[in-house]
């Protein structure tokens, strides 16, 4: 009698847990299929792959959320709107037959923008982890996490210099003569003459390889003093001005993440909104300007030969890639931090729209002042737009000529200023998060280890402020390109699909589906090459370096793959058959 009241009383108490905790018990369960199976693992085996988050899970509940869902959106946005919007699509969009270029664009744009945009989103939600824990999915392919984290870590070195480069301009611009607009200053070589000069001596020189104007001298000698170096192997010591720039941004960068989302949430209200105050400032500006419309014609001019090209679709496709900012980790970074019923699916359509409206819109306006440019010096367009002196030559020249020149020079440059910083801290938030998660002590030491990742980036970019600062990221890009590849591939749609439907009641349309499991992994087949500057090719050395930079992040798949194989005890068939059971989206 007593035996079988205890018996029913146990039995009260474990069935409603076995209910509640369904995960625990499979995992036990998975653990007894091993051993089974001939392989042993340990309880510190077990635990190096969590299970999915749950709603309801402590520990995840204690982790941090937005304060608001606004500050969400913004901060996305944000970091998807970076300089490239501002200069890149409209200079991509007039070289590959203007209008036309558009069906490129959104083709990628549907087909693998979108969707890897919106899994990074879902994954990241789901799991409540950073780039490296959302690998439970796949515990040995955790090493595409760390990848994720390395490139972003990289890409921090250089990319926050130039965010230096603005603000050293808007430093500049703070006189009532702007540097840029004559040829008297201590850093002009004595062939520096104004470019309307030189057209009327006939020259053959295009506009923009015309190096010898004033604002294409103050940025190659005034701010990069690229004249006192011989070549990449004669960098000379960091310049101080770049150096206390680079300063400021770090600190920024710091105090803006130093408590976690609740604080960096707050100052993307201003950073991720000032751009568009001022792009339309300045649309509003450049369209009363002479020559402008020619220029807004020209950026929309329809030219369905272009299309024919295999580089139109290749820079098309290049664009959306980097332009979302997928494959950093930033998003899953972000998106861990909300709440499990949040409507991811409805975030991601919302955010990357915005991000292709916005780089459409600034066309409007950088090609405005392009077409006043052509119309000023008497020069074809083409011989005007250009790529990489664009944001730091021919659009400071184009406001030095206006009234009130110095006024518009800090306008111009508190927006490249607020679109670096805002895709910076996401950059810097992606690696945060992703430690973070990974080694859970790093947790009650936010602001200290916050402050060494920020420190060792600080120290790493002194390399670029010297007389050598050109950098390319082209190295990198094969890097997350191989890792964005990987992610899509080894996501089980099916389970991934359940995932979705139990945050946001809906389960992904055939559409996702298709394009998550087929169409995103060919579209991401695609490889840089070497990188160059103007007529300075880089030596084999130096393209070598780059490449093991590239190689040091790709390197983490394979080694964490060969760790955790070595970590389990068991043939190589029986540890493969352990990591497919283990994995949380065992099949495509």
């Amino acid at each position: 009698m007593i035996k079988a009241k205890l018996s029913a009383f146990m039995s009260a108490i474990v069935a409603p847990a076995k209910e509640f905790n369904t995960m625990e018990t499979k995992t036990v369960e998975l653990v007894l299929v091993k051993e089974q199976n001939g392989v042993q693992l340990t309880n510190s085996n077990l635990t190096s792959s969590p299970q999915p988050y749950q709603e309801g899970d402590c520990e995840s509940e204690s982790r941090e959320i937005w304060a608001k869902k606004i500050d969400f959106l913004l901060s996305v946005i944000g970091f998807a709107v970076d300089l490239a919007n501002v200069w890149r699509f409209p200079y991509l969009c007039y070289r590959n037959g203007g209008g036309a270029f558009l069906i490129p664009y959104l083709f990628f744009m549907f087909i693998a923008g979108m969707p890897l945009f919106y899994m990074e989103l879902a994954l990241g939600q789901f799991n409540r982890e950073g780039a490296a824990g959302v690998w439970k999915i796949c515990p040995i392919f955790k090493g595409v996490g760390f990848t994720v984290i390395l490139i972003s870590l990289y890409v921090g070195f250089y990319y926050n210099v130039i965010i230096a480069w603005a603000l050293y301009y808007l430093f500049s611009s703070f006189t009532m003569e702007l540097p840029w607009i004559h040829c008297n200053n201590s850093w002009n070589s004595p062939n520096c003459s104004d470019f309307t000069n030189m057209t009327k001596q006939n020259s053959p020189t295009k506009y923009y390889q015309y190096k010898n104007n004033p604002a294409a001298e103050y940025y190659e000698r005034g701010v990069l003093h690229l004249h006192e170096s011989t070549g990449i192997h004669d960098i000379g010591l960091p310049r101080w001005q770049l150096t206390s720039c680079l300063l400021v941004v770090i600190i920024i960068l710091y105090f803006s993440l130093w408590k976690g989302v609740r604080t960096s949430g707050k100052v993307v209200w201003i950073t991720a909104t000032m751009p568009y105050v001022v792009l339309t400032i300045l649309l509003l500006r450049g369209v009363t300007l002479p020559g402008a419309i020619d220029g807004i014609k020209a950026y929309l001019s329809v030219d369905f030969l272009q299309l024919s090209k295999p580089s139109v679709w290749i820079d098309a496709a290049t664009q959306i890639c980097f332009s979302l900012g997928v494959g950093f980790g930033v998003l899953i970074a972000f998106a861990s931090y909300n709440k499990f019923n949040n409507n991811c699916y409805r975030d991601a359509i919302i955010t990357s729209s915005v991000n292709s409206v916005t780089s459409f819109f600034s066309g409007f306006v950088v090609f405005s002042f392009l077409g006043y440019m052509s119309n000023r010096h008497g020069v074809a367009l083409e011989d005007v737009a250009t790529g990489a002196g664009l944001v730091f030559i021919i659009y400071p020249e184009a406001i030095a000529t206006l009234p009130g020149s110095s006024i518009w020079s800090v306008i111009f440059f508190i927006m490249l200023l607020t679109l670096g910083l805002d895709s910076a801290m996401g950059g810097m938030e992606s690696v945060i998060t992703g430690l973070m998660d990974e080694f859970k002590f790093l947790r009650n030491h936010r602001e200290i280890f916050t402050l060494f990742i920020i420190v060792t980036t600080f120290l790493v970019s002194l390399f670029c402020v010297t007389n050598v600062t050109k950098i390319d990221s082209k190295e990198n890009r094969s890097g997350l390109l191989h890792v964005m590849l990987i992610m899509s591939s080894f996501s089980g749609v099916d389970r991934f699909s359940n995932d979705i439907e139990k945050m946001i009641g809906k389960r992904p349309g055939l559409y996702w589906r298709l394009c998550w499991k087929f169409v995103s992994p060919c579209f991401l087949l695609v490889s840089p090459v070497h990188c160059e500057y103007d007529n300075y090719i880089f030596p084999d050395w130096a393209n070598t370096t780059g490449w093991c930079i590239a190689i040091s992040s790709m390197a983490a798949v394979p080694i964490y793959a060969v760790y955790k194989c070595a970590s389990l005890r068991g043939s190589l068939r029986q540890v493969s058959e352990v990591s497919a059971n283990n994995s949380y989206f065992p099949t495509l």
